[in-house]
């Protein structure tokens, strides 16, 4: 079937795609007319999965009913707590269980959780909780550890409650496994009503921190329908690539087990993984941290039907001496976005595996999937995020966005659909420079073909992506600058082949001084998370190359890297 065809098909009158136009913020716009209006429409749904194994991290396995317990019963604590709609509720701590229970328990009280980056430092993490204004901060014991310095700045705080920790805890702390047992426990949790609140598509409902090229992380305020989006999106994308191939999208969704390996703190995780993988009742793994052996037993044991997440799973996975020993055989699809492939991977995959590859296009601004590309669409174009979901719009704007340019040229990317954010939490200034009449300005240089496919050229914007997680360049940049005898840094990406990209800085000290490569990125290492730190610190001779606006020419400091980090 044409592309057009299949679109026809999958969205006609009665079908699970079909499309409605509602008015978004003065936009007339395109949805999914059966995706679950609100997250707590959704968990109370899913209930019906019962018995079967929601979760499994370790030796704890949850159940869909007993997640469901939980949530109610830690609704029930928010409530009394004082949680309601609108109030913001913080959310930091490594992939585990109670992650979305605590997700879900928050978002149907109408309240807007926070998941924060749980590999920031103790500072990056207090600037999240101020800038939200948290009332509530839910951690596990590796990110309370590191904040307890900068509880003493955070009046706004009224009560934090931490997971799997054996101190003792004063103050305004509180245990989770007080409030509603350990997650042996849920399944036992007496059954009590789900809140009942009003809470409508378009109220707020996620706070997603997002990197940029200048200041500060901005806050991307994600309303419910923009989430719920993404399980029609996935599951039309998936269905797209059936009929492609000449088969037939199933009535009944058979039941898939997912391993997660990426932080649930990313939308791609959370919004695009997570909330597909509930709606069709998929059992998910969590990982307390990748490991690729690790993982093979894993897949082996539980009978993994799809991972990935970021390029770099794929390639571990690939290139591990111990992979014949594993029987693999389950994987059906190994899907990632969040950072530059290479087509090679693209081939390996299916031959090596046997598996469906994917991957697909979309940013913390539109709450993850806005293109999917994936099975034989993907093997002949390796070089292209795919097509748009069917309510996705994108155009080819000029960089002023003054017009929009013609299939095949090349320019900013923007996109439009009810998967785009509401704009960036207590920011209007730079909400009014991004989005624009429903339409979200993204900064990557990109292309689109005859056929609607995307072809991302380039980003306009400083970002380096490694391994998936978003590093701006002006963050590392001022940490080298406050050196001393520090004058001119620039922090630039070069390719990697498993993690798409890696960060490395160069450097101009002023006469005199002198530094160390080591020196500047234990500098920075005490500063910021070590995914940020450079690999690699050059030192030039003379002031760095600039344009005449001053701006330094980074594609020029490119050419010094030349195949030193590439592996």
């Amino acid at each position: 079937m044409s592309l057009a065809q299949v679109k026809a098909a999958l969205t006609a009158p009665g079908a699970r795609f079909e499309m409605d136009e509602v008015d978004i913020r003065g936009v007339p716009t395109r949805i999914w007319k059966n995706a679950p209006p609100t997250l707590g429409v959704l968990q109370q749904l899913v209930r019906l999965y019962g018995d079967r194994v929601f979760t499994i991290y370790e030796d704890e396995r949850v159940t869909y009913d007993a997640n469901y317990r939980a949530v109610c019963h830690l609704a029930q604590w928010l409530s009394e707590m004082g949680v309601g709609k609108g109030d913001r509720v913080a959310l930091a701590m490594r992939n585990l269980p109670e992650w979305p229970t605590i997700f879900f328990a928050v978002t149907s009280l109408g309240a807007i959780i926070v998941p924060l980056n749980a590999w920031w430092t103790g500072g990056e993490l207090e600037y999240g909780l101020k800038d939200s204004g948290a009332k509530i901060l839910f951690v596990d014991a590796e990110r309370h550890a590191r904040l307890k310095d900068c509880y003493a700045h955070l009046p706004e705080l009224e009560r934090v409650v931490v997971s799997r920790c054996d101190e003792e805890l004063g103050g305004n702390a509180s245990r989770l496994e007080v409030l509603i047992g350990t997650r042996k426990d849920w399944a036992g949790l007496p059954d009590i009503p789900f809140p009942q609140v009003a809470v409508s598509p378009e109220d707020d409902a996620t706070i997603f921190y997002t990197s940029g090229t200048t200041g500060n992380p901005k806050g991307a305020l994600g309303t419910h329908r923009n989430i719920c989006t993404n399980i029609l999106s996935s599951g039309y994308s998936a269905a797209r690539a059936m009929l492609r191939r000449g088969e037939v999208p199933p009535a009944v969704i058979p039941h898939k087990v997912g391993l997660l390996v990426i932080p649930l703190f990313h939308v791609t995780a959370c919004s695009a993984a997570l909330m597909t993988g509930i709606a069709t009742g998929q059992t998910i793994l969590f990982m307390r941290r990748w490991d690729a052996e690790q993982a093979m037993g894993l897949i082996e044991r539980e009978k993994v039907t799809f991972t990935g997440g970021v390029p770099t799973i794929a390639w571990q996975l690939l290139e591990h001496p111990a992979r014949e020993k594993y029987d693999l055989s389950s994987l059906e699809a190994i899907s990632y976005g969040g950072a530059p492939s290479a087509p090679e991977l693209v081939k390996r995959i299916y031959e090596e595996f046997g598996a469906l590859p994917g991957n697909g296009w979309g940013m913390t601004e539109t709450m993850a999937t806005v293109t999917q590309h994936s099975g034989e669409d993907y093997l002949t174009r390796p070089t292209s995020a795919g097509q748009p979901v069917a309510t996705a719009d994108l155009k080819i704007m000029t960089v002023e966005g003054d017009r929009e340019l013609p299939v095949g040229e090349v320019g900013e990317l923007w996109a439009k659909g009810p998967m785009i954010v509401k704009g960036y939490w207590g920011k209007p200034e730079a909400t009014a420079e991004t989005f624009v009449d429903g339409w979200v300005r993204t900064g990557d240089l990109a292309r689109l073909d005859e056929e609607g496919f995307l072809f991302i050229v380039d980003r306009a914007k400083d970002i380096v992506i490694r391994g998936g997680e978003n590093i701006y360049s002006s963050e590392v940049e001022d940490v080298l600058y406050a050196f001393p005898g520090v004058m001119d840094a620039a922090l630039i990406g070069v390719p990697h082949k498993i993690l798409g990209e890696e960060p490395v800085a160069v450097v101009h000290m002023a006469p005199g001084a002198s530094a160390t490569e080591a020196e500047l990125q234990g500098f920075v290492r005490e500063r910021l998370a070590a995914f940020k730190v450079p690999v690699q610190v050059r030192f030039a001779a003379d002031t760095l190359p600039r344009n005449a606006n001053g701006k330094i020419l980074k594609k020029d400091l490119r050419a010094l890297f030349v195949g030193e980090t590439a592996a």
